[in-house]
């Protein structure tokens, strides 16, 4: 069987997490629109009658302000070690920004493994920014494979399944075929949560925030969770908390819902918000909340 590792880079908002969950067909990442979403590196895991690739989705690449930054910049390139293959996904709406974009391009043409250049969002841009997209990255990787694909649409993404295939070797069988994720379902769990705070709340409040599950425990036939938001400042945990709970409470009915419906259960959550000043520029913090950092 073909069995390996393959990493997709990309800025962030290239769909990395969208794609991921669209070839694994279950929800290991978390999606929103807006930056920064994806912390960690996370394995999707694909299988068919004859494969089974692992998919690692990475956080964008930034320029790093804190060790939370630092910490998701080496989750990004580390993922590079011992790889069989890598898709950059570039978001096929936005035009080539020479000055912000080749700096980054040039860190990856000594890769030595086989390379995609995937655009993605082929369905709400033109074939004018992507023939002038593909000038650019073939001048930079002259040897790179080029697709086009929508993740969103599931467009073409059979069509990248079997190109990578071609390219990997012959091997076994790395994880079970029910296994969709390498993390435990805690993390999943603490992810939805932060996912829910991502799209209630505004600005940089859910940017500062980290998400604990202090205690699962099953109960008859529900699943009790016990979970801690942590933010920076006593005035993000009362936005967070909001006018008589209500916040709170909508963040909370978003994520139990999507829980329940990943584990098809049924599940009590409790959130709890506590502060913790400049977290994201603590090393202890930083490995309490998961975000380890050698």
């Amino acid at each position: 069987m073909k069995s390996g590792f393959v990493t997709i880079l990309g800025k962030t908002n290239a769909g990395k997490s969208t794609l991921i969950n669209q070839i694994v067909k279950s929800k290991v990442s978390i999606v929103t629109h807006k930056q920064q979403t994806t912390r960690n590196a996370i394995q999707g895991i694909y299988n068919d009658e004859d494969s089974q690739i692992v998919f690692i989705d990475t956080p964008g690449i930034l320029n790093p302000h804190q060790k939370l930054d630092k910490f998701m910049n080496k989750q990004a390139y580390g993922s590079l070690d011992g790889i069989d293959a890598v898709i950059l996904l570039v978001d096929g709406g936005n035009p080539f920004n020479e000055e912000k974009d080749l700096p980054l391009l040039k860190t990856l043409t000594n890769l030595e493994c086989p390379f995609f250049v995937v655009f993605n969002k082929i369905d709400l841009t033109n074939v004018f920014l992507i023939n002038n997209l593909k000038k650019k990255y073939q001048e930079v990787f002259p040897n790179a494979e080029i697709i086009e694909i929508s993740a969103i649409k599931n467009v073409n993404i059979d069509l990248l399944i079997r190109k990578i295939k071609d390219v990997l070797p012959d091997g076994y069988q790395f994880y079970p075929e029910d296994v969709k994720s390498d993390h435990p379902i805690s993390f999943l769990i603490s992810e939805i949560i932060r996912e829910k705070m991502l799209l209630c709340l505004d600005q940089e409040v859910p940017h500062c925030t980290a998400v604990k599950i202090e205690k699962m425990e099953k109960i008859n036939d529900t699943l009790q969770i016990d979970a801690t938001i942590v933010c920076e400042k006593p005035s993000q945990k009362g936005i967070i908390i909001g006018s008589q709970g209500k916040m709170l409470k909508k963040i909370g009915t978003k994520a139990r819902l999507d829980i329940e419906k990943i584990l098809s259960r049924k599940v009590n959550l409790k959130t709890f918000v506590r502060v913790e000043e400049k977290w994201r520029d603590s090393t202890s913090y930083l490995k309490e909340f998961g975000y380890f950092e050698e």
